[in-house]
């Protein structure tokens, strides 16, 4: 049964994302990368770690999203039809694809095998992503939410002086 549901929320996971690379509306993009960060969240809860699923619900689901939504809504309408389709897609499409088997093999062969399930290298991720590096993570993410801001001020200034 679980397997069942980690293919299901991996699929999910793929059409989402898929479909946030695909899709031309920037709303059914933000709709895509809900979808893409919920099935994420019900892995966690496959995989039993029913916090991580929670974090993602509530801040990559919840306060992500309503970012994302809120730049989009104070972004200029004015600019959107003057957008021309970009003619590079079928190299970022092979770009990404190479990208994508090349991450896929280098996770198989460096994932542990099923008789050493408990592998002290995870122990180790885990210890350090919490204890070494959690200062870091914490400074990135301020350093994104002041770049966001200025953002939003920068583009609001924009507009402003137009009219």
């Amino acid at each position: 049964m679980a397997w069942i549901l980690f293919v299901l929320f991996g699929g999910l996971t793929l059409v989402g994302g898929l479909g946030l690379v695909v899709t031309r509306n920037v709303v059914h993009a933000a709709l895509f990368l809900l979808l893409s960060l919920s099935a994420v969240a019900g892995l966690y809860l496959v995989l039993l770690a029913e916090f991580l699923a929670l974090v993602q619900v509530l801040i990559y689901g919840g306060a992500v999203i309503i970012v994302v939504l809120f730049a989009i809504m104070l972004t200029r309408n004015s600019e959107y039809p003057h957008i021309s389709d970009n003619r590079q897609w079928p190299l970022a499409a092979i770009t990404s694809l190479a990208l994508a088997v090349i991450f896929g093999v280098a996770m198989w062969q460096s994932a542990p095998s099923a008789t050493n399930s408990n592998s002290p290298a995870f122990a180790d991720l885990g210890n350090s992503l919490f204890t070494r590096w959690a200062v870091p993570f914490e400074i990135a993410s301020i350093v994104l939410l002041v770049a966001l801001i200025g953002a939003l001020i920068i583009a609001r200034s924009d507009s402003s002086r137009e009219k």
